[in-house]
């Protein structure tokens, strides 16, 4: 069985919120057709743009997920595919970005550090996006020798 720690050394508590989340989000992955279903990154935003009130969410939550979309290189959102086992072809589970905390404030239009840390909370809350904590408490992710991202550490938008 694997394990992604989300709290490193116990520093954030878990919701049932979140635990929920998690939980869904790692039965979709799961399924044999996930990784053909294909979103739309800009799309979907504009969708939860729409729906920010029903979520919970203020606009400037929704700035710095605009921000972490962006790090995303793809306009679509796909699943890594299964190799021929019916595992992962990466430990990856979702997709992962990685940003460190000034390049996020940047793309989020220079928010203040504790602000930008106050509306990240505020999407973890809301289910948006789960946090992928390393042991140390850094974003980054670790490649293989083929150069694929083996592991990565940071939000995951799955």
């Amino acid at each position: 069985m694997q394990t992604q720690p989300t709290t490193p050394f116990g520093r954030r508590t878990l919701s049932l919120a979140m635990v929920a989340s998690q939980a869904a989000t790692k039965e979709f992955a799961s399924r044999p057709d996930a990784s053909e279903t294909v979103v739309h990154k800009w799309r979907l935003f504009r969708a939860l743009t729409e729906a920010k009130a029903p979520l919970g969410v203020t606009d400037r939550a929704l700035s710095v997920l605009h921000a972490l979309l962006s790090f995303h290189q793809e306009t679509a959102l796909t699943l890594p595919e299964k190799d021929a086992n019916g595992s992962e072809s990466a430990a990856v589970p979702g997709i992962v970005v990685f940003p460190s905390n000034k390049e996020l404030s940047i793309r989020a239009h220079g928010m203040a550090p504790a602000t930008l840390r106050r509306h990240i909370a505020m999407l973890v809350d809301a289910g948006l996006i789960i946090r992928r904590d390393s042991p140390n408490g850094k974003r980054f992710a670790r490649r293989g020798q083929g150069g694929e991202i083996e592991d990565a550490f940071g939000f995951d938008l799955t």
